[in-house]
């Protein structure tokens, strides 16, 4: 999956969105979704990278738990027949919940 693709696809979740994070003042009221690729995943074969992958992270963060939100999300992945790892963690000093979809693409 391109950067291109990438986009698009958090693009048709519907909410505001940034690449790892919005710039010093510029972050919008939540929800909002940041994405970055931490890491890559590559397979090797003959001492090459034979195939590579990225692993995505997208970041939603909310005011308060919004399962229909979650659920609407969850729904444009697997649209995209894209299997995904959920976790959800409560940021004190942001106030903030941060739902975390985690992809190999």
């Amino acid at each position: 999956m391109t950067h291109e693709e990438v986009k698009a696809l958090v693009e048709e979740m519907g909410l505001p969105y940034a690449y790892d994070h919005f710039a010093e003042g510029e972050s919008p009221d939540p929800p909002f979704i940041c994405f970055l690729y931490p890491n890559a995943e590559n397979f090797s074969a003959d001492n090459l990278v034979y195939h590579h992958f990225n692993r995505l992270d997208i970041e939603v963060y909310t005011d308060y738990k919004d399962p229909d939100m979650e659920a609407s999300i969850e729904e444009v992945l697997t649209s995209h027949e894209l299997y995904y790892e959920k976790s959800e963690v409560w940021i004190e000093t942001e106030k903030m919940y941060e739902v975390l979809y985690e992809l190999t693409v």
